[in-house]
């Protein structure tokens, strides 16, 4: 059976490679995509998504519009120079028609299929706490949360000590830290480290079955660049937001530590998650990757990516 995701970012590149993976691969169904500010404009990220679901023939999937802005008040940041205008280079087609669904779609979706459910979030926290504010019932419903942020005894990559999405509300990241159940984290401790690089790339792009390889090469490049910048001598760019949606598959390509976790508010060290690892201290029920085995990463990938 099909796992039933409702996912939650905001395409960017490497949310867009998320959905992408997800939209090829049959072991998932999307049900709902839901769009906010981050990566890019809430609007936007509505229409890249719009855009991926045409392309992958999905057009019955609901767009769900989010949150535009976070909670504090402080300047919405955007990423061009990492994600583009559009999906990287890629723009969707000026003429392009699609619907918009309410955000009370969301509970539809959890009332229709409740414990089924897997929610998945690689944005910014601010939409998915919302969701959690209006139907507190309903979240209890879902099987699972997975969510992308944080870096844990790790460097950030928006400042020395915070990952973008934590960093981005994280207000709403320990809202959700606090009340999401059967919760996985994975953080930039695992996710920096899940590097695509131009060879394989270069191999899905020239793959006829591939829906999206017409945009692969090109998508890629303009992330790349960025990181080639940033981190002189990277053999790739990592896709974080892709690894966090295999692990419902592939949940072994990672090892894990158990903990709660918490996100600081405070304006000097805004949006460093931490736990609290003292001999005396109790571990807890967030699972949190730490450690990802590349191999695995790249044989699960290219299996959907690839196909035959």
């Amino acid at each position: 059976m099909a796992k039933k995701i409702l996912f939650f970012g905001d395409p960017g590149i490497d949310d867009s490679l998320a959905l992408m993976y997800s939209l090829i691969d049959p072991t998932y169904e999307i049900l709902g995509v839901v769009t906010s500010y981050g990566n890019v404009t809430k609007d936007q990220a509505t229409a890249n998504a719009a855009y991926l679901l045409q392309l992958a023939g999905k057009t019955n999937v609901p767009v769900i519009p989010g949150a535009a802005q976070p909670v504090q008040q402080d300047e919405v940041m955007f990423y061009p120079e990492i994600h583009g205008e559009g999906i990287g280079p890629i723009r969707p087609p000026t003429n392009m028609q699609y619907q918009i669904y309410p955000f009370d779609t969301i509970r539809l979706i959890i009332e229709q299929y409740g414990n089924e459910l897997i929610i998945v979030d690689t944005g910014r926290s601010t939409t998915l706490a919302t969701a959690f504010i209006l139907y507190p019932d309903h979240m209890r419903m879902v099987n699972a949360y997975y969510i992308m942020g944080g870096a844990f005894f790790f460097p950030g990559n928006v400042t020395a000590l915070a990952e973008a999405n934590f960093f981005g509300d994280p207000t709403s990241s320990n809202f959700i830290l606090k009340y999401a159940h059967n919760l996985t984290i994975t953080p930039l401790n695992v996710t920096q480290y899940a590097i695509l690089t131009p060879d394989l790339v270069d191999a899905i792009s020239h793959n006829k079955k591939n829906i999206y390889a017409f945009m692969l090469t090109p998508v890629f490049e303009y992330y790349y660049e960025f990181y080639k910048e940033q981190y002189p001598g990277i053999p790739g760019a990592p896709i974080h937001d892709l690894l966090t949606v295999m692990l419902i598959k592939t949940p072994d390509i990672v090892d894990y530590i158990y903990y709660d976790a918490k996100v600081i508010e405070d304006v000097e060290a805004k949006g460093m998650s931490y736990i609290d690892i003292r001999p005396t201290s109790q571990t807890g029920k967030t699972r949190i990757a730490i450690h990802l085995h590349y191999d695995k990463f790249i044989e699960e990938f290219s299996k959907v990516m690839l196909p035959e």
